[in-house]
Order: C-alpha cells, then structure tokens, then sequence
C-alpha cells in the first residue's frame, strides 16, 4: 500500500476491502451492552429477597444435614494367607506335586485364592447365613419391627422384609477393597451403629476364615478316602509307597488346618469402634445450600426485574395509546 501521498498526521485510506468487511458489521448499540451499574442496582433493589431466599436454603440444609441419620465406618486390614505360609504343608506339595496329579488329587495349599475367599464373603448364602444366626432382621429394618410386640409394623404379611430385601441392604453397607501393589484387602462396614459396624465386620472375617477352613478340611478328607480306596487296588511297590506319603501329607493338612484359626486372611488391623462419622458431610451441604439458595435468589431477581420491566413499557405504551 503506498502512503508517501498522504498528508503529514493523517491515518492511511482503509481499502476498499476492508471498507466492506466493516460495513457488513453494524456498530454495537448501547441496548447490547450490559451496564455493570445497573446490575448493581437491579440486586440490590432485590437485596431482601435474595438474603431471605439464601437464608431459608441454608436453614432448610442445616436442617437435613441435622437430621440425616449419622453412618460409621469400621474398617479392618487383611493379609491374605499365603502358599509359603502354609509351613510344611506347602513344601509337601512341591514335592509330591507330580505323583499327586497322576493320582488325580489336590494338593493345593488348602487356603483357596483371595478372590474365591472375597466371592464367598458377599455370596448370597454366606450373607443370608450370618443375617439368620445373627438374627439381624429387626436390626435391619428397625423402622418396621415393633420391638414390644416382636411383630412387624405392616399392613400385610406380603409387606415383610424378605432375606432377599435383607441381603440387598446387608451387601450395600458392606465395602471390600483390595490393594492391587501389596494384595492387601480392606473391609468395611458402613452403619448407623458405631458398634455394630465393628462387631459385625470383625465377626464377618472369623466366619469367612472358619468356612474356609472347613472347606479345605472337607476336601482333604474326601482326598483321604480316595486315596485309601486305591491302595488295595495296586500291588505295584512304588504306587504303594507314593499313595502313603500322599495319605500322610493330606493327614498332615487336615492338622495344620485344625490348629490355625486365620486360615484364610491374617488380621493385620482389627476394626475398632469408630468416633467420627463418614456420612453425612454436614458442612458440604450446607455450603451447598447456601450456594443455592444465592444462585436461586440472583435468578428471582433478574426475573422479577425483567417482569418489572416489562409491566413499566406495557403501561407507557397504553399511556401513549391513550393520548
């Protein structure tokens, strides 16, 4: 573009080009622009209405977060049993391992895997079992029990509590988390009772290690009376000799197993009573109360100032009209 025509402090000619870009963009009116002023005066022309409304939201979260019923959690460290701590048990089976698989026997360690302990945990019957000794139904479902006349507070029996509603509700408050890096397990009962969540998930675990053990104890002995079936049936010196020490290491399973009670998770960390509550988050929701009770407050006022405005051109137009 040549400027050596323009004269001294004068802007150089726009060119065409540009001349129409521009045009083709009317220039903001002052309608569009918002006015920071008159925001401030529009809120505090509503100032009243929005303390009022923040102040009934914040009552009305202070409110539920008063009355929502406190959950504890009692949480307990597990460590899962291990092949190598089996004692001897574990050396036995490394050494007769393959004469054990041609006899057609199991000579696992006994405790199960991890995943087999934590899948019978929250089975339907492990739960259902411990809810029934227990007899936790009422404990449950407190609100329907009537605790003077041991009876149900419904209207028919159709309306009881179920074991099925009672294993929904006990595997809902029940948390399990495993540690991937070092393969510990945490459980975790989540209850209104500080107490109970304590006493019932120390209790869960004595009941998971007892029917693991019992399992394992089961199985051995069904390997013992197979083995003891097929020693008359061989002649063969070697097979004889193979079959006692595989009879003798299932008998000394069966020992190791009746003489440990943590059969399949150690308890690093029992649960204890818990002091402090995990539910409900009291200051979060009252925070979020108020929040929403300004953001609810601010939204009135635009829309009250908008009807406001509204009604104050509506009657200027009918004076007009009038005129």
């Amino acid at each position: 573009m040549n400027t050596q025509n323009t004269p001294p402090g004068n802007p150089p000619p726009v060119p065409p080009q540009v001349q129409y870009v521009l045009a083709s963009y009317p220039p903001p009116s002052e309608d569009d622009e918002i006015n920071l002023l008159d925001l401030w005066r529009m809120l505090a022309r509503y100032k009243l209405m929005i303390i009022v409304i923040t102040l009934l939201a914040t009552a009305a979260a202070v409110t539920v977060a008063l009355m929502t019923t406190p959950i504890y959690r009692a949480e307990i460290l597990l460590a899962p049993v291990s092949d190598d701590e089996q004692g001897a048990m574990g050396a036995i089976a490394s050494q007769l391992g393959g004469i054990a698989s041609l006899a057609g026997i199991n000579m696992g360690s006994g405790g199960g895997s991890t995943a087999q302990a934590l899948a019978t945990l929250t089975s339907r019957r492990f739960i259902n079992d411990f809810i029934a000794e227990n007899k936790l139904m009422p404990v449950l479902f407190a609100d329907k029990w009537d605790a003077t006349s041991k009876t149900w507070k419904v209207n028919s029996p159709s309306d009881e509590p179920t074991m099925g509603t009672a294993y929904e509700t006990f595997k809902n408050i029940l948390v399990v988390n495993t540690d991937k890096k070092n393969g510990l397990v945490t459980l975790a009962v989540e209850w209104r009772d500080s107490e109970q969540a304590a006493s019932w998930v120390n209790e869960l675990v004595v009941r998971l290690n007892n029917h693991e053990k019992q399992l394992a104890i089961k199985e051995t002995e069904q390997s013992l009376a197979y083995l003891k079936e097929q020693l008359p049936k061989t002649s063969v010196m070697e097979v004889q000799q193979a079959i006692y020490r595989l009879i003798e290491a299932q008998t000394k399973k069966i020992m190791l197993a009746n003489v440990r009670d943590q059969f399949a998770f150690k308890v690093i960390d029992p649960a204890v009573v818990p002091e402090k509550r995990v539910k409900p988050n009291r200051k979060l929701i009252v925070g979020l109360g108020a929040m929403l009770g300004l953001v609810s407050g601010i939204l009135l006022a635009f829309l009250a100032s908008a009807i406001r405005k509204q009604s104050a051109e509506g009657a200027r137009e009918a004076s007009k009209e009038s005129a």
